[in-house]
Order: structure tokens, then sequence, then C-alpha cells
């Protein structure tokens, strides 16, 4: 397996470009239980669709991927998502973190990184999320990233089979909880 290709050092993970190779790990993670409970889509994919959609993903220019990284091992552990609309410069993130990763705290770190980018080096105006009511330790770990709650879309995802609200949370520049690893510190 490749070494990863690191783009943005934070504390404990970092972010890198996403390796094809790894494309079965993701498709693992993508279709465990718990994923699908907090995404509210309710069924798997096949692999033949993702192994298709893999090239048309990676020619989009609105869909910009990061691999997390675990930096004590350089392991991945997940996936960020900007789906980017160059029109009115804003984007929207999507989380992804495997299930062996989970309750570790990463999703504040992985989530403050790609804010970093979205803000110091894509030069976006805002950054928007869904996510259901139900997933509490999602809601506080993009808190404390710095998106707040923006409106809620009634009843639109489903949590243990039953409907529940999507909760729509925004961050803007000046919403970014830091510390930024693009932008030079005060101090130097």
């Amino acid at each position: 397996m490749s070494q990863p290709h690191i783009l943005l050092r934070g504390d404990r993970l970092a972010l890198g470009l996403p390796r094809q190779e790894l494309l079965p790990e993701y498709h693992r993670w993508e279709n465990d239980p718990g994923t699908i409970l907090g995404y509210g889509t309710q069924m798997p994919t096949a692999w033949e669709v993702r192994a298709a959609g893999w090239e048309a993903q990676a020619r989009s220019e609105m869909r910009r991927s990061f691999e997390v990284v675990r930096l004590e091992d350089e392991q991945a552990i997940g996936m960020t998502v900007l789906y980017v609309d160059q029109a009115v410069q804003r984007a929207e993130y999507i989380i992804l973190l495997a299930p062996e990763a989970r309750g570790n705290h990463y999703a504040t770190e992985a989530t403050t990184l790609t804010l970093d980018w979205a803000f110091n080096l894509a030069a976006l105006r805002g950054v928007w999320l869904k996510v259901l009511e139900p997933n509490r330790a999602g809601i506080v770990a993009y808190e404390k990233a710095g998106f707040r709650q923006a409106g809620r879309l009634r009843k639109a995802g489903y949590w243990l089979g039953r409907s529940v609200d999507e909760l729509l949370m925004d961050a803007l520049p000046e919403d970014f909880a830091g510390p930024s690893r693009v932008a030079p510190s005060s101090t130097d």
C-alpha cells in the first residue's frame, strides 16, 4: 500500500489525497450499519456502483475529497468531502469515519482541518451540512469546529426506522474555531 499524500497536518490527524487502492476500504466504511444509520440512507451501495463512481468523482470539479489520516501510524481512518458550488463560493460538508475510528473524538479535528482548507485555501464564503437530530455526538463535534445551527428540515431523514428532523448547520470564515494550520500565526 502506498504512503498517504499529506496535504494539511493537525495535532493527531492530517488531510491527504484519496487513494484508489483504498476504495474497497472506503466502500466498507460507507456500508457499515452505523454509517447508514448516521446518513439516513437506509440501504447499502453495491461494489459495482461504488467502483464506477470513483472515476466520475475524481473528475468532478464540484467534489473535493480528503482522506483523513491518523498521524501516529499513517492509517486512513476516514474521508471528508466538500461539494463546492462555485457560483456562490459555498460548499456542503460530509464526513465519514471508519467504524473502528469512531468514539475517539476525531470528527472535530477532521472537520476543523477541512474548514481550514475551505476558508484559508479554497477561499469559500461558507460551508454547510445536514445532520440527523438524534446524532448528538456529530452535532457537538461540528459545533466545536465552528458550525452553528441554521435551520431544520422536518422529518427529512431516518434514524432507527423512524422519521427524524435533519438539522442544517453552517460555518462562515469568522466562525472558524481554528487553530489554522494554513495561515501563519500572529507570533511568527
